[in-house]
């Protein structure tokens, strides 16, 4: 359900502005949609898990409302995400 800090590292690198940036919106942004991933895909198994379906739209609250604080501060770069993420909107 969680994901390992090797892969959090990878995420890291990957969506960092500059070197050892953990917490720029396109981090945690990264992070929160692979953790929203994994939950999903837990969910498909066990659907009555009610306890951690609430924990999802938490996380997908999180996330849309630090995507929406990155539409108003720099649209080219919530674009830019959005686009290497694959999300909607």
């Amino acid at each position: 359900m969680s994901i390992t800090p090797e892969r959090t590292q990878e995420l890291v690198k990957e969506y960092s502005t500059k070197e050892n940036d953990t917490g720029s919106p396109e981090v945690q942004v990264a992070i929160l949609s692979e953790r929203i991933r994994n939950l999903t895909e837990h969910l498909k198994e066990h659907k009555k898990d009610f306890h951690s379906r609430r924990g999802l739209l938490i996380m997908v609250g999180q996330r849309r409302r630090m995507l929406d604080y990155m539409k108003g501060k720099d649209q080219k770069r919530y674009e830019g995400l959005i686009a290497r993420l694959g999300l909607r909107k």
